[in-house]
This record gives C-alpha cells, sequence and structure tokens, in this order.
C-alpha cells in the first residue's frame, strides 16, 4: 500500500515496521457524510485518514451534535478503544469524500508488542488530543461565543505571507459544533468580521485573517 503523506503515528519507526504495519492494512473509501464509527460500538479497528476530512463528535437524545475535533490527511483515530477495551467513546463521520487506512485491532496489538516504538508514539498523539481538548473545555467554560469562535480561528490558521489562512472548508455548522452554540450565532459573527475587514471568504471557502482580530464583539 502506498502512503505518500506522514503519518504523525508511524513517525521514527523503521522503514520495515512501517512497511509491516501498512502492510497489515486495508484501504477503503467511503463518501461525504459517511458514519465510521459509532459511539457505544465496538472496537475492532485502527483509522488512519489518507485523504478526506472527518468529524469526531457527540450526540445528545436530540440529534445535536457536539464536535470534539476534526480530523485530516495523517490523522488517525479509533486507538483509544483498541488499547483499553472500552466501546467506542465517540462517533466519527466524513465531511467529505474519504480514503482510510483500516487496521485490524489484532494487527495493531502485535505492531505494539513487537514494536514498542509504535507505543511511545502511540502515548505522544494520546496527550496531543488530550491537551487539546482539555483546551477547548477551559474556552467553553470560560469564554463567551466570540471569544471561543476567536480562539478557534486562530487556532486553526497557518501564516501565509501576510495573512492567516484557515485551509480546511469549515462551514458554520462545525464551527458551531465545535464552540457549543448555534449556527445563527456564527454566521452573524462571521458576517460582522467579513464586514469590519478582519477575514474575507475566498472562492474556495478557506478563511483569511487579514488582521487581528478583535478581542470582543
Amino acid at each position: 500500500m502506498v502512503v505518500t503523506s506522514p503519518i504523525p503515528l508511524f513517525e521514527g519507526l523503521p522503514a520495515h515496521c512501517v512497511e509491516q504495519l501498512l502492510g497489515a492494512g486495508v484501504q477503503r473509501a467511503y463518501p461525504r457524510n459517511a458514519v465510521i464509527i459509532n459511539e457505544g460500538d465496538e472496537a475492532t479497528s485502527l483509522y488512519i485518514v489518507l485523504a478526506g476530512r472527518l468529524k469526531v463528535y457527540r450526540a445528545d437524545a436530540d440529534g445535536k451534535e457536539f464536535i470534539l475535533d476534526t480530523l485530516g490527511e495523517g490523522d488517525h483515530f479509533g486507538e483509544l478503544s483498541l488499547v483499553d477495551d472500552e466501546p467506542r467513546s465517540a462517533s466519527v463521520a466524513t465531511l467529505e469524500p474519504c480514503k482510510l487506512m483500516v487496521l485490524s485491532k489484532t494487527a495493531f496489538q502485535d505492531s505494539l508488542l513487537a514494536n514498542p516504538q509504535v507505543a511511545f508514539h502511540l502515548i505522544r498523539c494520546l496527550a496531543v488530543k488530550v491537551r487539546r481538548l482539555t483546551e477547548s473545555a477551559y474556552l467553553i467554560a470560560t469564554r463567551d461565543v466570540f471569544g471561543r469562535l476567536r480562539a478557534l480561528l486562530m487556532e486553526r490558521a497557518k501564516p501565509r505571507g501576510e495573512l492567516h489562512v484557515i485551509d480546511e472548508r469549515l462551514t458554520h455548522q462545525e464551527i458551531a459544533g465545535r464552540i457549543g452554540c448555534a449556527r445563527e450565532m456564527v454566521s452573524r459573527v462571521m458576517r460582522d468580521l467579513v464586514t469590519g475587514g478582519y477575514i474575507e471568504i475566498d472562492t474556495e471557502h478557506h478563511i483569511l485573517i487579514r488582521k487581528k482580530l478583535p478581542q470582543s464583539w
């Protein structure tokens, strides 16, 4: 299986170990809005994103979603339940057509036993996720909607010349799910930021931050 993008989970591993892991995986394609994992499912596989974007979320009894994270090329998910043998703690669905590499629970656990470095990288990746979720929980508890939106935009933006650009195509509904508010509120704030010249939405729906975002709305 040919994988061209870097996979953080495998960084630093000997080439033969990476080839062994990839050789044990199966590549699958999924359309947009496909549910890959349901919260509460039995854990059977680890997934690595080869192309496309996905959301990790939990939903309440009324179907309202809270987005815990978004994933892109090189990211992985589903590893937590493979380690503790508990049911899936969240659902994962595609935001656009995706290609995933699926590694079975047996193959993944065999790789952990054969290559202790995999376990080290897994711990590191989990630590990054825990820090991100901790920061998200703190922002939701301590900031208003605009403060949470501002933090999300700054977190996702990457420098490009004199601008900061968010390459992923975040819809207002996705943003609302990430910061715990109504989509209408996100649309209102984004419209005001565009009017004020702080941000611009280009023809490919990328968000361009043209100047420092205000501290309050």
